[in-house]
């Protein structure tokens, strides 16, 4: 019953996270099958990953400019853009269009992500119970089921732009549910005056690490399972699904599991987690070896985002919070465009298991330094 509640307190969000889950993993579920389409190296569509999560970084900044034009509708507008991009990169055949749709597609999911967490942090302080890992989880609940789907519907023999078409009429159904509730009166908006930013931004590095590791398993989990171990595409699928699983096991088991440990103690173990999950994935001799290692992975950086939003979240007035939550996710999903290149690049010189290793580096660099340091400056508040 309890859990019930606290989908209800928040169902806006719900709805939100768990269509983004869905849209995103129906696009890196088919990454080998659209890459080939588009025909470009690994390098390459790094670079296109970087055009295209350059749209999501600028949207997510503008949030609070988006709500004043679109009030209610801001996240329906967000996952409208976000499926337009999805058909248009299922369509596309060169290059230029791949990166102009991946641009259109994480604009809008970057949109509608702000939204869902400011809704879920509206949520937090009227109720004063921790809601972020619950709707992250459910995110992640969508990320899976999605993953698994589109990998049976590719060995079924369905293309991209079919795909993608469904899932837009399945989120269609859900869209009464996306209008949100949250207003910022225009003032609030504009004066971010006395915010403490060093806090917002540095928890915002600390969400881009989770990120960074998630968008490394999401991108290119599916690749390496196909390329490097030479498995099929329902195998390969099967990677960016293990990181949906993991993160949703990880996600509302911490939101039953509550307040017994410290939010930062379960950060610093968790980026751990993550960063031995990846290490483990890159040496794997076989697929069953690469999947254990993607789904610690996955139940690693699952809590480390939402408990950084969360604490974000708090440590700031209310008025404050569109903006503090938009910009600290705005330096989180830097990760989406900074670690396409990164994995591209290294990929290309040295092999995509090294990728892996150069990430779970920084998971492990992360949990010994950066965490530490935030909760010292939380704790001088």
């Amino acid at each position: 019953m309890r859990l019930l509640d606290d989908l209800f307190a928040s169902r806006r969000a719900l709805a939100g996270f768990v269509v983004i889950g869905l849209g995103w993993a129906a696009f890196w579920a088919q990454m080998p099958v659209i890459k080939a389409q588009v025909g470009v190296s690994d390098s390459l569509w790094g670079t296109l990953a970087l055009l295209g999560s350059a749209g999501g970084l600028t949207s997510m900044w503008l949030a609070p400019v988006v709500e004043r034009a679109a009030g209610r509708w801001s996240m329906v507008l967000g996952i409208a853009v976000m499926l337009s991009g999805l058909v248009a990169a299922g369509l596309a055949q060169g290059p230029l269009a791949l990166g102009l749709s991946l641009c259109a597609v994480s604009a809008g999911a970057g949109i509608a992500d702000v939204f869902s967490n400011a809704e879920v942090s509206e949520a937090e302080a009227e109720t004063g119970r921790s809601l972020m890992n619950l709707n992250h989880g459910m995110f992640s609940v969508g990320y899976a089921v999605s993953a698994i789907a589109v990998g049976a519907a590719r060995a079924g023999g369905l293309g991209p732009v079919t795909i993608f078409v469904a899932i837009a009429g399945l989120v269609v159904l859900v869209t009464p549910w996306m209008l949100v509730r949250h207003r910022v009166d225009e003032d609030d908006m504009q004066d971010s005056t006395g915010m403490p930013r060093a806090i917002v931004w540095v928890g915002g590095l600390i969400v881009l690490s989770a990120f960074l590791g998630e968008a490394a398993i999401e991108g290119w989990s599916a690749l390496h399972i196909e390329r490097t171990l030479g498995a099929g595409p329902a195998e390969g699928a099967m990677g960016p699904a293990l990181l949906g699983i993991g993160m949703a096991v990880g996600r509302l088991g911490a939101h039953l599991a509550g307040a017994r440990w410290p939010a930062m103690r379960v950060m610093m173990l968790a980026s751990c987690m993550a960063g031995i999950g990846l290490a483990l994935a890159a040496l794997a001799p076989g697929v069953t070896t690469a999947y254990v290692g993607f789904l610690l992975g996955g139940l690693g950086v699952s809590v480390v985002g939402p408990l950084a939003l969360g604490l974000v979240g708090q440590a700031v007035r209310p008025k404050y919070r569109l903006v503090a939550i938009s910009q600290s996710i705005a330096l989180g999903h830097a990760a989406f465009l900074l670690g396409p290149v990164l994995m591209g690049f290294v990929s290309d010189g040295f092999g995509l298991h090294m990728s892996f290793y150069v990430v779970a580096a920084i998971l492990l660099g992360v949990a010994a330094l950066l965490v530490p340091t935030w909760a010292r400056m939380l704790s001088r508040r």
